[in-house]
């Protein structure tokens, strides 16, 4: 108490921002802003027709999250060139390998004479280690903020819920030294993709499928959809028979046990996770967390039945006004609400719009999107939506 530590915003403080990542003091800079804030296109490459991108590109005060990072090395660079590491806690599968690919390619995006130093800098003394994390962390809220003022006599502008549950897995590549995280129960390890994709495939995958049928059932927090009997046998039969199956175990961690203790994580009614934040940007966090299963299953001969009526009510959430009360539960906010909404237009019918949706909207990789039978599915998991409701989609995709 009476100890100040005031926080910067890049809206606004963009400067103080740059200075402070650039700073020797600073050894490590955590990233947490999920897949929009990388600022990707569909085809996971740094976004060039961005606006914001390309401003942050020509120069002034930058506002993505990369031009953040990136001036902030190029400040290092131009002062005691100390090494740091940047350290991306989202989920994106191999997410410190990829941070590495976009900020490689913004330094090459830059202009000619800002490059050469730029480029050796980055390559000699810049570490982006592999992570997985794992803890459920709702949005912050009044409600939060008014509690830590409450229990501890601190007024804190952006507290962080979270459950109890908590796993963070890095690889040991830290260049400029790092806290001695393992005591506090950390893992290091050489590999971090087994951990990573059971986490995407099982945690974040079924987080979407909860959110989109949630929100058709309407519900508005994710325990309140878990525990709807219906729904969430749906759901824990598609962590169990469709995404399982694709998913290699990590060392001391079996798949059935960790789906249960799911279950159990999302049942917790304290989060108030709402299914309309964790529905948000779809079009971005589909094609990470449900591409992979939906490849590998076809490949073997299956259609994941759940997960294709997931595709069909994400489409209908996007593109239907009177999919459900959006007063109650909130929007589902999405980049490419107006882009899929526009191609919608031109298919005839709720089967129609769907797999035109699927095959041209950009959501899946070219092989599963235009696959047939999963077409047909989706197709016709879309018709059951719109004209028997969700109930008897559910329903259907059981049997």
């Amino acid at each position: 108490p009476g100890v100040h530590h005031p926080g910067l915003a890049a809206d606004g403080q963009g400067a103080e921002v740059v200075a402070a990542l650039g700073s020797a003091a600073t050894r490590i800079v955590s990233v947490t802003v999920t897949e929009k804030g990388y600022t990707f296109g569909a085809d996971g490459r740094l976004d060039l027709d961005s606006p914001a991108v390309r401003a942050d590109l020509s120069g002034g005060t930058p506002r993505t999250a990369l031009g953040l990072i990136v001036r902030g090395l190029q400040h290092r660079a131009r002062t005691d060139g100390s090494p740091v590491t940047v350290l991306s806690c989202d989920n994106l599968m191999d997410n410190g390998h990829r941070l590495r690919t976009l900020i490689d390619e913004f330094v090459d995006a830059l202009p000619a004479a800002e490059r050469p130093e730029l480029q050796a800098y980055v390559a000699t003394s810049l570490t982006t280690p592999n992570t997985m994390v794992d803890r459920i962390a709702p949005a912050t809220t009044d409600e939060h903020r008014d509690l830590v003022a409450r229990a501890v006599g601190v007024r804190d502008s952006v507290p962080v819920p979270a459950e109890p549950y908590r796993l963070w897995v890095m690889q040991d590549d830290f260049r400029a030294g790092r806290p001695a995280w393992e005591h506090a129960g950390a893992l290091f390890t050489d590999d971090v993709a087994p951990y990573e994709l059971m986490k995407l495939r099982l945690l974040n995958g079924a987080h979407s499928l909860l959110a989109y049928l949630g929100l058709l059932r309407g519900h508005r927090c994710i325990d309140e959809a878990v525990t709807d009997e219906l729904l969430g046998g749906a759901v824990e039969f598609a962590m169990r028979e469709e995404i399982l199956p694709t998913v290699p175990e990590p060392e001391g961690m079996p798949g059935k046990t960790y789906v249960t203790e799911l279950l159990d994580r999302f049942a917790n009614p304290a989060l108030g996770h709402r299914t309309a934040q964790v529905g948000s940007d779809g079009s971005l966090k589909i094609p990470v967390r449900w591409a992979g299963v939906l490849a590998e299953s076809l490949a073997a001969g299956r259609v994941p039945r759940v997960l294709a009526l997931g595709l069909a009510a994400y489409i209908r959430v996007i593109t239907a006004d009177d999919a459900y009360d959006v007063r109650a539960l909130g929007t589902a906010h999405d980049g490419a609400r107006q882009r899929l909404t526009e191609l919608a237009a031109r298919a005839s019918g709720p089967a129609g719009t769907a797999r035109l949706l699927l095959s041209e909207g950009g959501l899946l990789p070219p092989d599963v999107a235009q696959h047939p039978e999963l077409g047909y599915t989706v197709g016709e998991f879309a018709h059951t939506l719109a004209v028997h409701g969700v109930e008897a989609a559910l329903r259907s995709a059981l049997t």
